[in-house]
C-alpha cells in the first residue's frame, strides 16, 4: 500500500487546514507586526516612550515621516492610543492600550526563542 498520501487529498487537506477560520487574522497580526519599525516601536512604547521625540531619540534610523506613519497605523489598529493634552504649547502623548500590551504580551515567548537562537547561531 502507498504510504504517500493521494495528489487529491493533498490538496484538500492542506486547504482546510491552512483556510481556516483563524488563518486571516492570524497572517494580518503577523503582517502588522512584521512592518518596518512597528517592532521597534512597540518596544519604544512598552519601555515608556511617550512623545515622538521620544521615540526618535531611542529607535536609530527611523525618518520623522515614517515614524509618524507608523504611529498614526498603529492607533487605527487599536495598539497605540494618541492623547492631546491641551497646553501652551500642545502636547501630544502616545502609549500602549489595553490591547497593545497584550501584543507585547503576546510577542515574549517569539521574543524569547530569538534570543535563544541567536545565541545558537553565534556558537
Amino acid at each position: 500500500m502507498n504510504a504517500q498520501p493521494q495528489p487529491s487529498s493533498f490538496l484538500r487537506l492542506e486547504r482546510s487546514s491552512i483556510h481556516d477560520d483563524s488563518c486571516p487574522s492570524f497572517v494580518g497580526a503577523i503582517e502588522l507586526v512584521g512592518r518596518r519599525w512597528v517592532g521597534s516601536i512597540l518596544v519604544a512604547a512598552a519601555r515608556g516612550a511617550g512623545r515622538f521625540g521620544e521615540f526618535r531619540a531611542v529607535i536609530d534610523g527611523i525618518s520623522d515621516r515614517l515614524l509618524a506613519q507608523r504611529l498614526r497605523e498603529l492607533e487605527a489598529e487599536g495598539i497605540i492610543e494618541r492623547t492631546v493634552i491641551p497646553s501652551t504649547p500642545v502636547q501630544i502623548r502616545y502609549g500602549l492600550t489595553e490591547e497593545g500590551r497584550a501584543l507585547i504580551g503576546a510577542l515574549q515567548p517569539l521574543t524569547q526563542w530569538s534570543a535563544r537562537r541567536a545565541a545558537r547561531l553565534a556558537r
